[in-house]
């Protein structure tokens, strides 16, 4: 997977214009605010169904990358299971990087 996403991500978040933390992201989608959903694929089996299920009843695309600690280290923070891009600019690129 290209690298490149990550720095990508951090300057999204430098933009503010990510959210992270599961309720704070289901929220958004449900809002229709959140462009793109990235999860983590060491996310819990429940929390991966939930924001999977929310997602793809609000249209809203996910991407799955590697790890916890590689989304968290990509916005600066500790680890982070799902980060929501509110952006359209920003999540049509993260979605053509991640493929």
């Amino acid at each position: 997977m290209n690298e490149q996403w990550i720095f990508f991500l951090g300057l999204a978040n430098r933009a503010r214009k990510l959210i992270s933390g599961e309720e704070l992201v289901v929220r958004e989608v449900r809002k229709q605010k959140a462009k793109l959903v990235l999860l983590a694929s060491d996310a819990s089996e429940n929390t991966k169904k939930k924001v999977t299920d929310k997602c793809s009843y609000y249209n809203v695309s996910v991407k799955i990358v590697p790890d916890r600690y590689t989304l968290g280290q990509a916005i600066g923070k500790d680890a982070r299971v799902v980060v929501a891009v509110m952006d359209e600019g920003f999540a049509k690129k993260l979605a053509t990087m991640l493929g």
